[in-house]
């Protein structure tokens, strides 16, 4: 029998009913667009975070991780902000967040196994709220799993879990690739509207992978910096008069910056309006077959995040560094920022010898060593 299922079996004194499953992602481009209602290119990961589940005849939620020695117990009613705290309310939250959407769920007994590496920026929370969303679709009958207008209801869901109980101030780009995503594509992801469509992402054709480096330097979204940027973003498009900077396009952007009041804020307006260009310029490098060019792209969003939305740090941007002065095609910070990981594009024969490179660029400026591994496009939140 599986740790998983043994130790939900342990635990509980039954079996669970199923086994459900949801993937982290790295985002290849558009970061920090989607609360601007822009564009995000994200794939899932072969990593996942796995949830046993049985439902209950009460209101009662129990709790337990493989990660986390502690079981924790509290009714849906009493959810709130903050309450359970810790990584309880990503769990906690999705069941509030399904009631308050006025679907009929119970509580459950949850057992999870999260195999997306923490605080590394691949979206580990929403991988916990979809897997746990998941199961409760299944569970409680809801059917939610089987169309993409359910999967859509799910996404929403998971993000209000994560905003308003777990707190964190993030837009819908993490639970929408956890439930949309399929293998071997990519997924444009319009923020404006939720409507999404998938790229052909397939690396091994031209001899390419894409290598991820989790540098091990902490990341939290809701420390008040992610929050900060997205303040400040909403400011500039008030000043401007529209709703999102999704609206700001290119050719009125030099317009747009100079009414603007202070430097800060043109620079994040910058950020994000040439950011959502780019997830553009590389879905059509990528149907055209120009990888060189994705590349290029990659290397102006990680220069964008890092000086005009200030997002980056010294580890993220040794990697990438690292990564271009040993035969990257390109390279880039993923996720929000402030720590986490970075991706590179490499070629497959050179994939060790750039890994090395990392390592050794971290270990010569007493860093903590980081982790790196190659990842392909993966599938979507499921029953096991």
């Amino acid at each position: 029998m599986p740790r998983l299922t043994r130790t939900f079996t342990d635990r509980f004194s039954h079996s669970p009913e199923g086994v459900w499953s949801a993937p982290g992602r790295v985002n290849l481009i558009g970061e920090h667009t989607d609360y601007n209602g822009g564009l995000a290119l994200p794939i899932a990961l072969p990593h996942r975070t796995r949830c046993a589940a049985s439902a209950r005849d009460d209101d009662t939620l129990r709790i337990h991780s493989l990660q986390e020695d502690s079981l924790v117990e509290v009714r849906i009613d009493d959810v709130a902000a903050g309450h359970p705290g810790g990584w309880a309310a990503y769990v906690a939250g999705v069941l509030w967040s399904l009631r308050e959407a006025g679907y009929a769920v119970r509580g459950l007994d949850v057992v999870v196994d999260g195999q997306v590496p923490l605080g590394a920026g691949l979206s580990s929370s929403a991988a916990l709220e979809c897997s746990v969303a998941a199961a409760a679709s299944d569970l409680f009958g809801l059917g939610l799993l089987d169309t993409a207008e359910g999967r859509e209801v799910l996404a929403a869901a998971c993000q209000r879990a994560e905003n308003d109980i777990a707190g964190a101030p993030t837009g819908g780009m993490d639970q929408a690739a956890a439930m949309h995503c399929t293998p071997a594509h990519a997924l444009r992801l319009d923020c404006l509207d939720g409507s999404t469509r998938q790229v052909p992402f397939d690396l091994s054709a031209h001899d390419l992978a894409l290598l991820v480096t989790d540098t091990r330097a902490s990341h939290a979204l809701a420390d008040g910096q992610y929050g900060a940027r997205r303040d400040a973003c909403e400011k500039a498009a008030e000043i401007l008069g529209v709703e999102f900077l999704r609206e700001v396009d290119m050719a009125s952007l030099e317009d747009s910056l100079a009414r603007l009041p202070d430097d800060v804020l043109r620079r994040r307006t910058r950020h994000v309006v040439t950011e959502i260009a780019r997830v553009d310029a590389v879905v059509e490098a990528l149907r055209d077959g120009d990888l060189a060019e994705v590349g290029r792209l990659f290397v102006a969003s990680h220069e964008s995040l890092r000086d005009d939305y200030e997002v980056s740090c010294t580890e993220l941007d040794l990697v990438v560094d690292t990564a271009m002065a040993h035969g990257a095609l390109g390279a880039r910070m993923t996720g929000g920022g402030f720590g986490g990981s970075a991706m590179a594009l490499v070629p497959v024969a050179e994939v060790e010898r750039v890994s090395s490179a990392i390592a050794e660029a971290f270990a010569d400026a007493n860093l903590t060593a980081p982790v790196s591994f190659s990842v392909t496009a993966a599938g979507p939140a499921h029953r096991d």
